[in-house]
């Protein structure tokens, strides 16, 4: 299995850098579409929706982003509006009194295309941004996942959502933090740049972080619903795309606003 999850990491990750690196703008916009495809399906999947239901929301989802393909400036700010809202405000209220998602539920779909899609406007608008800039925010998801990790098994006493993940500890939270304002600090002396404030840095990425967490918690509950313990079986040893980017979801959109604001 290590083996597997090994070889799995390695593809993916020598695929995302061919991406980010070597396609042109156009390639980028297409493969990044297939992986909200791929994200809608399985999404449609933990609705319980049949196959036809599921390749049907697969292609409402690569509509959407072909749509806002060809009208980034409009559509794109205001896709990470969307999505900031919901995770910001609805999310939250989401977790705490966990609502059900269902096959054909009309809810379960606007929240997943609101899952995904700006996801994927968050994805073209950072790489074309920069390649590099696209890399170091997905970073900081890993990072903290990390250091989540570490933290919690070394001190993790205080459950975080037990009823949700119980592997998930408080201690867990404070040790991502930690470690993305360290990458945080360690990225900016890398690239040479200097916060407009130190205070507000320091707060965006405690957000970011913070707003991950949220992330990796709702897919978690979403699969404990539907009664899964992954996404789908795509990728091997690792589950399915939604696992490896339910943090992705909720952060890189919330990224690229902050990107965007700070740029303008």
């Amino acid at each position: 299995m290590l083996k597997t999850r090994i070889v799995t990491a390695l593809a993916l990750l020598a695929g995302f850098l061919c991406i980010l690196f070597l396609l042109p703008e156009a390639g980028v916009a297409l493969a990044f579409g297939m992986v909200a495809g791929l994200l809608a399906w399985e999404w449609a999947g933990l609705m319980r929706v049949d196959a036809a239901g599921r390749l049907l929301f697969a292609g409402v989802v690569l509509v959407s982003c072909l749509a806002a393909y060809h009208q980034p400036e409009f559509a794109f700010p205001r896709l990470w509006w969307m999505s900031a809202a919901f995770w910001l405000l609805l999310a939250p209220l989401w977790l705490w009194r966990r609502w059900r998602i269902d096959a054909n539920d009309m809810v379960g779909y606007l929240v997943g295309w609101t899952l995904i899609v700006p996801t994927w406007a968050a994805l073209v608008g950072l790489q074309a941004r920069n390649p590099w800039l696209l890399f170091a925010v997905m970073g900081l998801v890993w990072i903290a996942d990390i250091a989540a990790y570490f933290a919690g098994r070394a001190w993790g006493r205080r459950k975080l959502a037990p009823a949700i993940s119980p592997g998930k500890t408080w201690e867990g939270v404070g040790g991502a933090v930690a470690g993305v304002l360290l990458y945080g600090a360690i990225a900016t002396l890398m690239a040479g740049y200097e916060p407009p404030s130190m205070v507000g840095w320091t707060l965006l990425l405690i957000a970011l972080t913070a707003v991950s967490i949220q992330g990796d918690l709702f897919e978690s509950m979403i699969k404990r619903q539907a009664g899964v313990k992954d996404s789908s079986n795509l990728l091997p040893g690792h589950g399915g795309l939604l696992d490896r980017l339910d943090s992705q979801t909720s952060t890189l959109p919330m990224a690229a606003l902050a990107i965007a604001w700070l740029s303008s």
